[in-house]
């Protein structure tokens, strides 16, 4: 296959990609706060968010050096030089991503074999090529630079949907993001003549924070056209056919996965299948969602040449279903760079059991501040992302109410660890300094 970005430099991609993008990007104030969120992966809980514009880059106050770094250094995936101009733009009032972000490109998790999460998707690739030989091309460098029209348009998200919002999605301009799932590479795989794809990368979306949400993390998209020939003899539609394969397909995975375990269908909505599925596993006493998946909506097909063919797909979450299969606790921990956690995983050992290297206590400071209407909580995230990186654990809401003025106030938990190291009371001091500047400035509340 052709790069998806085919030259080097990337003010040349950015014009590329900006150019494919014929529909306009829906307006945050028209995007409607009861839509659901476009998950094909199972490694996102749905989120009813306000869809406000977040304007401004975040300066990390706790890394002053990043920056620096950062605007020095570029990475190069799929052939494609990326560098933090590229991605990284303060004079563009559109862009909402951050040096932290831009640090995480390139990195590529899920193509380093001994890691577990290039461990899974390595035995998901021997399932294929064990049970369809030969059949399925594999990707797993495409750059993560694509068009609103790729992200959205193409998978036929609403344009009022709330996950086009600045507040979701992170902007590199008005028409190009950082791809929010593998499913924005799949109508360019069907035009270039693929039928049996996986699309395997790291997607970016602006999130909570706990211990299972991560700006950025990894998905595997799986798709499968099937041509008039295949079900003529079948005594079914192409849809029931489609259907059916599919679910044989992905039962006789979880079973690669995770060993003979009871499993259930659930029925679902995606904007892109129809009908849509969620596969859940009884696994270590509790039900467990491992993948979405449906029969592709025709019109997608019909846009790219395959009028006549059904299809499935399914998506799924790698860091969702690593965490269970190695006893990681905390999503953090994937991007360790500790030995202690990088030397208990070797290549093609799926399932070793993380054995914690370190139980250093959790520092609880609490912030309260009046709200604005242009309040969300992903935005207070993204701030406290920028200064405390990684030390932060999770910022949980635990106390709001509404005065007699109408001004609502908010209460939020901030749990500060690290997972290698204790940290000292002058460094958490700090931390949570910056963080309370930060929020007052960048957020414009009232703290209390």
């Amino acid at each position: 296959m052709r790069p998806l970005i085919r030259t080097a430099r990337c003010c040349l991609l950015r014009a590329r990609v900006r150019a494919m993008a014929t529909l306009p990007m829906a307006p945050a104030a028209a995007i409607s706060s009861s839509s659901t969120r476009p998950l094909f992966s199972s490694s996102r809980p749905n989120r009813i968010l306000l869809a406000r514009f977040f304007p401004t880059t975040l300066a990390p106050a706790g890394a002053r050096g990043l920056r620096t770094a950062a605007a020095a250094a570029a990475v190069e995936v799929g052939g494609v030089r990326i560098a933090r101009d590229d991605v990284v733009k303060e004079d563009d009032p559109t862009n909402n991503v951050p040096d932290t972000i831009f640090s995480k490109i390139g990195l590529q998790l899920h193509r380093r074999d001994s890691h577990p999460l290039g461990i899974l998707k390595n035995t998901i690739y021997d399932y294929f090529d064990k049970n369809f030989a030969g059949q399925f091309d594999k990707f797993d460098d495409l750059c993560p630079l694509v068009s609103v029209k790729q992200n959205f348009d193409d998978v036929l998200v609403p344009a009022d949907h709330v996950s086009r919002s600045y507040n979701d999605t992170y902007y590199v301009d008005s028409q190009t993001v950082l791809r929010c799932h593998t499913s924005a590479h799949q109508a360019e795989l069907l035009r270039d003549g693929h039928t049996h794809f996986l699309v395997t990368g790291d997607v970016y979306r602006r999130d909570s924070i706990d211990s299972t949400h991560y700006p950025v993390f990894h998905q595997m998209e799986g798709f499968r056209v099937f041509s008039p020939d295949d079900w003529s003899d079948s005594g079914m539609d192409g849809t029931a056919y489609a259907a059916a394969d599919l679910k044989k397909t992905l039962e006789g995975l979880a079973r690669h996965l995770f060993g003979a375990v009871e499993m259930r269908w659930v029925d679902t909505y995606f904007p892109f299948t129809n009908p849509s599925f969620e596969l859940e596993i009884y696994f270590q006493d509790d039900w467990l969602e491992v993948l979405g998946c449906g029969v592709t909506e025709q019109e997608i097909l019909k846009r790219n040449g395959r009028t006549d063919h059904v299809a499935w797909a399914f998506g799924l979450g790698l860091e969702r279903l690593a965490m269970v299969l190695f006893d990681i606790p905390d999503i953090r921990l994937f991007w360790s760079s500790d030995k202690r956690f990088t030397s208990q995983f070797s290549e093609g050992k799926l399932g070793v059991k993380f054995k914690p290297f370190s139980k250093f206590p959790p520092c609880y400071k609490d912030m309260s501040f009046w709200i604005n209407d242009a309040f969300t909580e992903n935005n207070l995230c993204e701030v406290v992302r920028g200064i405390a990186g990684d030390l932060v654990e999770e910022v949980k809401l635990i106390d709001n109410f509404t005065n007699k003025k109408g001004m609502t106030s908010h209460c939020y938990r901030i749990a500060y660890r690290s997972m290698e190291r204790s940290l000292t009371d002058e460094e958490i001091n700090n931390l949570q300094l910056n963080v309370r500047e930060s929020v007052q400035s960048k957020l414009n509340v009232e703290l209390r």
